[in-house]
């Protein structure tokens, strides 16, 4: 080998690094300062109106909305309802789905983000008599989480929740919600849930404060809990990306229920 060859040879592997340097750093400053923002915080809007997914439109001239459709008369509203995941899209959250929301502070910056994840994955029932709701069942496949960055999730998988371990978060209400009255269609309603919530393996008696609306035959309701993770076992992990991690944060939720 020349020297002149070893030169060109050296000359394009420090081009090689000097690029891969550039592409490092343009990604670096596209994380920190022009990435979207997060997803806005369940509950700080009015509950959403569902919509359908285009294929439960009957004719072509159908409205997507679920809420044009006739809404149950009150013997109607009693019975089992169940989470619809074919309301709305994951990918812009107007689907049903379980979350998290918590502070972080990255190894790049001095001031903190708020970390959100989601998972469309969610499964459950709700009974309704009369003006109460008198049980109801929800599951969440953590597994499925996803938040802005793989990274995050991979740790998940590990630490932190451990969903390879524990992969499902549960509630299950413990006494009726009384709501008072039959709510009318386009009614928005708040009330408190006491139950148990399972997360990490472990069981806690909650109260989850939730808004919830009787749009046609849907009804829709949000919520979040706050959680402090020590009490469900829970470490949570860091890295060289991550500096720190509040110890505690927001479970959100957003769900679609139809008659079954």
């Amino acid at each position: 080998m020349t020297s002149e060859t070893r030169r060109n040879i050296v000359v394009v592997a420090v081009a090689l690094v000097v690029a891969g340097l550039l592409l490092a750093g343009a990604y670096g400053t596209w994380y920190l300062f022009l990435r979207p923002a997060g997803p806005a915080a369940v509950g700080s809007t009015s509950v959403p109106v569902p919509t359908l997914a285009p294929a439960a439109s009957s004719s072509p001239g159908a409205s997507s909305a679920a809420g044009s459709s006739s809404a149950p008369s009150t013997d109607g509203l009693d019975g089992t309802w169940t989470v619809d995941t074919s309301i709305g899209s994951f990918a812009d959250f107007s689907s049903s789905f379980v979350g998290y929301r918590v502070g972080e502070t990255l190894a790049s910056r001095s001031t903190g983000s708020v970390a959100v994840g989601r998972t469309p994955d969610v499964s459950g029932t709700l009974a309704i008599s009369g003006t109460q709701v008198t049980d109801a069942t929800i599951e969440a496949d953590l597994t499925t989480l996803e938040s802005d960055d793989d990274r995050r999730d991979g740790q998940l998988r590990q630490r932190g929740i451990q969903t390879n371990q524990f992969p499902t978060a549960t509630f299950k209400l413990t006494s009726p919600i009384e709501l008072g009255s039959v709510p009318s269609d386009g009614q928005e309603v708040s009330a408190t849930a006491n139950g148990q919530f399972t997360l990490h393996g472990v069981t806690k008696d909650v109260q989850i404060p939730l808004k919830a609306r009787l749009s046609g035959n849907v009804i829709a309701v949000t919520g979040s809990l706050p959680i402090t993770f020590a009490d469900y076992g829970v470490e949570a992990p860091s890295s060289f990306v991550v500096v720190s991690i509040d110890d505690h944060g927001t479970m959100e939720l957003q769900l679609f229920f139809t008659k079954s």
